[in-house]
Formats: structure tokens, sequence, C-alpha cells
């Protein structure tokens, strides 16, 4: 049990993310239409793989990390952006689910490597 513990901790992390970007979004009161419209557009990012693996993996994890994410939170909060706040909280809800499914950062060894598990 105690070697699955960081496993299961990065999953229930992912899972208070996401709980968490989708308890915001509707408290700010976004569209869900937005959400629907928006909440796969991250997963756009494996076109990168046309350019091979290891360029596919950097395109893959740059975009499916919470720095990005969390800093234009950030900034649309000093700055009163609600747009960029919904886009950052569709965004990490995006990523919180991957997390709580299983799907996490790739490897250039194989789209199927990740560093949770191999999917």
């Amino acid at each position: 049990m105690v070697e699955r513990l960081p496993r299961l901790l990065l999953h229930a992390e992912g899972a208070a993310v996401a709980v968490t970007a989708l308890t915001l979004y509707f408290h700010q009161g976004f569209d869900w239409w937005l959400l629907l419209v928006f909440v796969l557009a991250p997963d756009l990012a494996m076109l990168g793989y046309l350019a091979g693996p290891r360029a596919g993996a950097v395109a893959y994890d740059v975009v499916h990390t919470y720095v990005l994410p969390v800093l234009l939170a950030a900034a649309s909060v000093i700055w009163d952006w609600n747009g960029g706040l919904a886009v950052a909280l569709i965004w990490l809800t995006h990523i919180g689910v991957d997390r709580t499914v299983g799907y996490g950062l790739k490897y250039p060894s194989d789209f199927k490597d990740t560093h949770l598990q191999r999917v």
C-alpha cells in the first residue's frame, strides 16, 4: 500500500484541482457551454507528436502542467480579466481530470509512458 501512496496522492490532487476549478468556474457565473466547447482544447497539444515523440512530449507536457493556467488565473484576477479566468479554470479542470483518471506528463520514449503510469 505504501508503494502506491504517491500515485494515489497525485490522483487525489488532480481531483481536488478539477473540483475546485469547476466550483470556481460556476461560482463566477461563466457559461456551461463554454466549458463544454473548450475543455478538451489542451489535448490539441498532441499534434506535437506529428513532429516526433520528443517534440510531442514537450508540447503535451507544457500544456498539461499546472504552471501556465495558474499564472493565467493569477494575472486574470489581478487585471480583472474574466475571459482569461474562464480559460484558466477550464484548463485547470482539464488537467485535474486527466490526473484523476491517470493521465500524466509524457516521457519522450512513448506516448503511453507517463509520470503516473503506463496507459
